[in-house]
């Protein structure tokens, strides 16, 4: 070191031994190596921190996997008072079928007053209802057809009897078909726990082949209706959309890399479609709202939406709200820019939901939100602003780069103020994914292409139904008939 260390004039340097300025250096160079070394444990132990302090709050981790330590947010002070109806409160028993539904009525009449012993008579016009609901034995109704081969007196030519047209050609009929396709969606049940059920409710005893059968049967029986949906949902003006994985395994070799395969869902208004793919990929996306979808996406910020314009998509709230409170959790100026913006995203969904509660107008939510926004994109930009250095890692670091994603997409966090009727979140997709969750624990994923498209069709088909509050059993019955024996196909579309 030619050059004394701070604190050190030229003079008084120069005088020392050179030993002396030997060692001094040597002693610097150990201690700017520590220095080094201590920043980068402490921005290890920082990340690591993070990590371990990631949950359902503040990542997109599932709230199944928070643990028995997780601390839950806060809750608002209760009441006080204890649960359910309070003193004073009608109270609700149950409802009374109504009269037509009821098969057998046994009147009982009072032999005689409970006070005196006198003998009574007579008919009370509003008796006393109590009824008794009950399930009689089950019994499957099984009908043998014989087919009688008879051989013609005059050539000896042996002919068959034919099955009618409208008998069913396979072992099981259209409701007990119908039932199984049931039980592996709407009722997620495994192979195992559908054949149990099956034999101890009906008696029925099937095998996990003929399960799977009956299942691919059926999903032929829905693919017209599974394309009218499609088209149908591409055209509504707001899509809520998402994706989950769907294990996919390789049994008819349409999956030789053994990619894990995704589930994608987007909801509208009256119709929800479930298509299921190897890839979590634009393409994929494009696959699920088609080439040409003209309305508003509501998402999150993943990149596979990339392809829409900024004006049709609603970006996510609740994922935009883990990324700020992941910031807030971080040391230093993080925590500070991560309570500001989430004080104004609360400032923001306070003014929603007095709206929602028709507290205020639209014109006035609108207006009063505008500060809010202003606000918020600002903040992203200071953060931007003070940047960081290029291959750091540090908590910091982390900040910035979640500001410098969020605020070339920020226009997309307020299409829901300018369009009416588009909510900030995507949980409408995310409830709907459920199901699929449910079905991937309990089964472990399908094992076959078609096995991914008869899961994909029989979830279109119950959720959407059940969305517009349609019996599913009797829609899966009719379909079996009509694409196996002929007729008219039902509709997953709803009544114009």
């Amino acid at each position: 070191m030619t050059t004394p260390p701070a604190g050190i004039s030229d003079a008084d340097w120069v005088s020392w031994p050179a030993g002396a300025r030997d060692l001094i250096v040597a002693q610097l160079e150990e201690i700017e190596q520590l220095r080094t070394q201590l920043t980068a444990l402490a921005t290890e132990l920082a990340s690591l921190r993070e990590q371990i302090g990631r949950s359902s709050r503040n990542s997109s981790k599932p709230p199944s996997s928070d643990g028995p330590g997780f601390k839950p947010p806060e809750r608002r002070k209760g009441s006080g008072r204890n649960r359910g109806g309070q003193p004073g409160h009608p109270g609700a028993g149950p409802e009374l079928l109504p009269i037509e539904r009821v098969n057998e009525v046994v009147e009982h009449h009072p032999q005689a007053c409970r006070r005196c012993g006198q003998l009574l008579e007579g008919v009370d016009p509003e008796p006393l209802r109590h009824q008794v609901i009950e399930i009689p034995p089950i019994t499957p109704v099984v009908i043998e057809h014989r087919l009688h081969r008879l051989v013609c007196p005059c050539c000896s030519t042996s002919t068959c009897a034919p099955l009618p047209a409208d008998v069913e050609a396979s072992r099981y009929g259209p409701r007990l078909s119908a039932l199984v396709g049931l039980l592996g969606s709407a009722f997620p049940l495994s192979f195992s726990k559908t054949q149990a059920l099956l034999d101890q409710l009906l008696g029925v005893e099937i095998s996990r082949g003929a399960i799977a059968t009956i299942r691919q049967r059926l999903s032929a029986a829905l693919e017209q209706p599974m394309h009218q949906a499609i088209a149908f949902a591409r055209q509504q003006p707001v899509a809520y959309v998402d994706e989950t994985g769907a294990p996919t395994g390789n049994a008819d070799g349409c999956n030789p890399d053994r990619k894990r395969g995704w589930q994608w869902v987007m909801v509208t208004a009256v119709v929800t479609v479930f298509v299921q793919g190897l890839s979590r990929s634009g393409a994929a996306a494009i696959e699920l709202l088609g080439n040409a979808f003209g309305g508003i996406v509501v998402s999150d910020r993943f990149s596979a939406y990339n392809h829409l314009a900024i004006q049709q998509r609603q970006l996510c709230w609740a994922h935009v709200i883990r990324d700020l409170t992941a910031i807030a959790e971080r040391p230093g100026a993080s925590a500070e820019f991560g309570a500001e913006l989430l004080d104004l995203q609360q400032q923001l969904f306070v003014q929603w939901h007095q709206w929602k509660d028709a507290a205020i107008d639209w014109s006035t939510l609108q207006l009063a939100c505008r500060p809010i926004r202003q606000a918020f994109v600002a903040t992203l930009q200071r953060v931007v602003e003070l940047g960081y250095q290029q291959g750091e890692r540090t908590p910091w670091a982390k900040t910035v780069r979640t500001c410098h994603q969020l605020l070339p997409v920020a226009d997309g966090l307020w299409t829901f103020l300018e369009i009416e009727g588009i909510e900030p979140t995507n949980n409408a997709a995310e409830r709907a994914l459920r199901q699929s969750v449910i079905q991937r624990k309990i089964s472990h994923g399908v094992q076959s292409a078609s096995g991914a498209i008869c899961r994909s069709r029989l979830l279109t088909v119950t959720t959407t139904l059940r969305q517009q509050g349609r019996d599913v059993w009797v829609f899966l019955e009719q379909a079996w008939i009509a694409h196996h024996r002929g007729g008219v196909m039902p509709s997953l579309l709803p009544d114009p």
